[in-house]
């Protein structure tokens, strides 16, 4: 049994069971790979894969079985190779960091640069996605740290860690008749409306304050990040909802915030790791540096806790 084999099968599912995609992300043959996932079928005694001829179709139930323990295999010799490089390179590496355009654009800088003055020798890759994309390139082991305010915490193969607190905020152009009136959900239904994408930034929230009072939003365009948003409010095609955080006083001369909390209530934004996997010395500098709660300590507290299976809460 070798790693190649492992991996082979693991990347066999990651490609929809597409041998010559497996072949190109491991940089082999599609009858080397074949050989691979062959050779382990028949040290273990089992077969791994449904067949249609030559094509895989699917997992067997036996393979579905092994499949989790593979996963792990793989995870614990990459924690291996990174503990030993914690030793031999400690100020130097990678760290891959995905997240939404809000939390990049508006949460994440400051750590950013803080993080690159006390490791410069680190590169950091910053990749920008949906919640769901998020958690995937945490789960496929293409990014070490993740942040969002949606779906993160919905993954057991991730531990989210909760950062900080936020409301949304409604944004109009100045004069705006919402500016001369208390804030309602009801006043909001009488303007068209420019908010976030189903799935970014508190949209969930935004959806569930009108449908719990029966009111239906005449949401007229939606997009993925505040930046779009605030460009069509001040084009004058309505009201705006964003995070409160990208309203910024100094650079949003053309527009009006109104705080939104109190109608859409309070978001959450998390921290997501992949569970079990080995977090370097500047990957928890990182992290403490975006939430100074996340300390490395709890950190891993919070890690060992849900490996026991409880709920972790700060």
């Amino acid at each position: 049994m070798n790693f190649q084999q492992l991996r082979s099968v693991r990347e066999a599912v990651r490609c929809g069971f597409n041998l010559t995609e497996v072949a190109h992300t491991l940089h082999t043959s599609q009858p080397g790979v074949s050989r691979q996932i062959r050779e382990l079928e028949e040290e273990l005694g089992i077969e791994l894969f449904v067949r249609a001829g030559k094509r895989l179709t699917g997992l067997t139930e036996p393979g579905g079985h092994v499949l989790p323990i593979i996963e792990r295999m793989l995870m614990e010799s990459s924690n291996l190779r990174h503990a030993g490089q914690e030793f031999v390179a400690q100020q130097s590496g990678l760290l891959s960091v995905a997240a939404t355009h809000s939390q990049a654009r508006y949460a994440m800088p400051v750590a950013v640069q803080e993080f690159r003055a006390q490791f410069p020798n680190v590169k950091l890759h910053l990749h920008q996605g949906s919640p769901k994309q998020i958690a995937q390139m945490l789960i496929d082991g293409e990014a070490d740290v993740g942040i969002a305010t949606e779906a993160l915490g919905d993954y057991p193969q991730l531990v989210a860690l909760p950062c900080y607190r936020w409301t949304h905020s409604v944004i109009v152009p100045p004069g705006h008749a919402l500016l001369d009136a208390p804030l309602t959900l009801e006043a909001l239904t009488r303007h068209p409306l420019i908010t976030y994408d189903t799935g970014f930034t508190g949209r969930s929230r935004i959806d569930e304050a009108f449908a719990q009072r029966g009111l239906a939003p005449n949401i007229v365009l939606a997009a993925m990040d505040a930046d779009v948003i605030k460009t069509y409010v001040q084009l004058g095609m309505g009201v705006g909802i964003v995070a409160g955080v990208a309203y910024e006083t100094e650079r949003d001369t053309q527009l009006r915030a109104l705080d939104a909390g109190r109608l859409f209530g309070i978001n959450m934004t998390k921290l997501a790791v992949r569970r079990g996997n080995y977090l370097r010395k500047y990957v928890h500098a990182f992290i403490e540096s975006f939430a100074p709660t996340l300390t490395r300590a709890v950190v891993e507290k919070a890690l060992g806790d849900e490996a026991k299976g409880s709920h972790y809460e700060i």
